[in-house]
């Protein structure tokens, strides 16, 4: 029998956003600690009001009795950008699907050079364009469009693409997730291939960051990360979910962010993170400042205590394309017939039908 995270909370994170509590040691300590969570996550409905991206099967304001589908943005952008009118682009995207019984997710990756239909926004002035899906987020957000212009874009560019509507999707940049993994003390990864990394290298035996143009062939003190499993701090982790210079490039970088949230989920519900509360409030503080969401009209506390059942281990990685670049029309990246195979299950909520008769989909995160 599996066994569940313990006391009266557990913390699941998804792309470094915890998406669930549960209580049991004291509803007065679980209302302080959601609280905690919430009031802090910036939210809109401007994104799954627009037609066709919102679960229509859904009752408006509650959480669907069935499958749910999140999708989940991830920016490569730094403090200041924003103020300072940098588009950024969503990097991660990431469709998480979850089982009627809202006790396990699927995880899929969407990779972000897959060449898509970005359609037309009147109210961004934008006109519609086909190019790698993630620029989708740019687009939506420039001209003053913010978070809720590139999460409407974005989220409409991955409907057209996979047919999926969603019950709710969710904003997070780099250094948001940093401020997470920083709060719980590092995470343990295990390294299945040797790597080098772009942004960092090693000088007279201290790490420091790269400056200069991004090499394509790793210099002579390149930082490696070399194959194994150990505990790695929050600056190492947050690097190894980037390292893409591969035979598979942004596929291994898929991969190794899925297993990152895998590792966070199980970091969160472990007894050194449950056992200390000071630590619980600290993460839930960092997430909170890190998080946009849209939850389709369901209150935010309602919507995250809905998944309370999600844990470390009920987090399955997938892969498209089988895990290497497909080439696509105009030599862009294009999407094979198993993905859309795979993107029509999850529309249909018949996901883990289509993986029995795929079972090659999977991934072993190494742990």
């Amino acid at each position: 029998m599996r066994r569940k995270s313990p006391l009266w909370a557990k913390l699941t994170t998804a792309f470094g956003i915890v998406l669930a509590l549960t209580g049991g040691g004291g509803l007065v300590a679980v209302k302080y600690f959601l609280n905690q969570l919430t009031s802090n996550i910036q939210t809109t409905s401007s994104v799954l009001d627009s037609a066709g991206l919102g679960n229509t099967a859904a009752t408006s304001g509650e959480l669907p009795a069935g499958a749910m589908n999140l999708l989940l943005l991830g920016l490569d952008s730094r403090a200041g950008w924003e103020e300072e009118g940098k588009a950024s682009r969503s990097d991660t995207i990431l469709i998480l699907h979850i089982t009627a019984s809202h006790d396990r997710a699927y995880m899929i990756s969407v990779p972000r050079d897959m060449v898509a239909k970005i359609p037309a926004d009147e109210s961004r002035g934008f006109g519609g364009a086909t190019t790698k899906i993630n620029a989708a987020y740019a687009y939506g957000s420039a001209n003053g469009g913010g978070w809720q212009g590139g999460a409407k874009l974005a989220t409409s560019a991955v409907h057209e693409l996979t047919g999926i509507e969603f019950d709710g999707v969710t904003v997070i940049d780099f250094d948001g997730f940093r401020g997470i993994i920083e709060a719980m003390g590092g995470v343990h990864l295990c390294v299945d291939k040797d790597m080098w990394s772009s942004h960092y290298v090693v000088n007279n035996g201290k790490v420091e960051y790269a400056h200069g143009a991004d090499p394509k062939t790793p210099p002579k003190n390149a930082l490696w990360f070399r194959k194994g499993c150990r505990d790695m701090k929050p600056w190492e982790a947050l690097e190894f979910s980037r390292l893409r210079h591969s035979a598979n490039g942004d596929y291994d970088r898929q991969r190794h962010q899925q297993q990152l949230l895998r590792a966070m989920a199980r970091k969160a519900g472990s007894a050194g993170i449950m056992g200390n509360p000071a630590k619980v409030s600290k993460v839930l503080a960092a997430a909170g400042r890190s998080l946009r969401m849209d939850t389709h009209g369901v209150p935010v506390e309602t919507f995250i205590f809905g998944l309370k059942g999600l844990a470390a281990g009920d987090l399955i990685p997938i892969k498209t394309n089988g895990g290497t670049f497909a080439t696509g029309a105009g030599g862009g990246e294009g999407v094979t017939e198993d993905t859309r195979g795979l993107f029509a299950a999850t529309s249909a909520d018949r996901l883990p039908e289509f993986l029995l008769r795929h079972p090659e989909m999977l991934i072993s995160d190494g742990a």
